[in-house]
């Protein structure tokens, strides 16, 4: 069994991580200590490249007021005693360095350096700390440096397969929309649509310039590209969809007419094979 399979993902949340979830200390961890604050470095492996000077004055100032209240999750560094590398926690660190304080609690943990991106990746993810690139790189990284999967990748942060596939897509894009993005100028979402472009960076100054939302951006592309506009769905007809509901309160199940020109579809969905036996046995008394 391959260590992806045994561990759990780490979407689940960090608290297990801490001992907090299952009332124990998680395998691999030690108990708390407080150690010098320059025996901690940052990780090679943190997503965030950026730490903005309000939230670290912000994120002081409650330390000075609370201190820290819960440890920052380290790694012991191969090869020289008693200095640690940061797993969780650089925002904290950071911020810590400000207030002057000369001494940190951690918690110290065996991991991989694959694990240790995840879980720094999880951590920001949970806050909604990491711009769309941020995202987008580490995801990339855990496939090219560590040989992960994009199913694996989605179960160890907690996300869909399909979020993976389109956060990397977006590392495509051509420098001056990955700037623009960064920048804020455009959302992930008008990026992504700005992918099915022949030339994203053109489209991207059109966006930005007039203002366009992401469905008004998806049209601009379509219609640039020579595509024609997606079909609006139909409106259903309001006596049928009445029917549905009739006969699935009296059936206790889920009912789909589809009417066409001659004739037409009735499905009965079961959810359980009770009810396909009690379908069958409503049909039945017909016999």
């Amino acid at each position: 069994m391959s260590a992806s399979a045994r561990r759990p993902p780490l979407g689940r949340g960090l608290a297990a991580l801490f001992g907090e979830a299952g009332g124990g200390a998680p395998s691999g961890a030690m108990a708390a200590r407080v150690v010098p604050i320059e025996t901690i470095r940052p990780s090679p492996f943190q997503p965030r490249r950026h730490f903005t000077e309000a939230e670290l004055d912000a994120l002081a100032q409650s330390i000075r007021e609370k201190g820290i209240l819960q440890p920052l999750l380290v790694r012991p560094v191969a090869g020289a005693a008693a200095q640690y590398e940061l797993v969780a926690g650089e925002r904290r660190w950071r911020a810590a360095q400000r207030v002057g304080l000369h001494e940190l609690p951690v918690m110290v943990r065996e991991v991989a350096d694959s694990e240790a991106l995840e879980i720094a990746l999880v951590e920001n993810l949970q806050r909604e700390d990491l711009s769309p690139l941020d995202e987008a790189e580490a995801y990339s990284r855990l496939g090219r440096d560590f040989g992960r999967s994009q199913a694996t990748i989605a179960d160890a942060v907690g996300k869909s397969r399909s979020h993976i596939a389109n956060s990397i897509r977006l590392l495509a894009l051509p420098a001056p929309v990955r700037r623009q993005l960064e920048d804020g100028a455009l959302t992930a979402g008008h990026a992504r649509a700005l992918l099915a472009a022949a030339d994203p960076a053109a489209l991207a100054g059109e966006v930005v310039r007039r203002g366009l939302n992401v469905r008004a951006t998806e049209l601009l592309v379509r219609r640039r590209e020579g595509k024609p506009p997606p079909r609006a769905p139909r409106q259903r007809d309001a006596d049928t969809v009445a029917l549905e509901r009739d006969l699935g309160s009296q059936l206790g199940l889920r009912i789909t007419i589809a009417a066409r020109p001659r004739g037409g579809t009735l499905s009965l969905h079961y959810a359980s094979l009770d009810q396909l036996d009690r379908i069958l046995a409503l049909l039945r008394r017909g016999d």
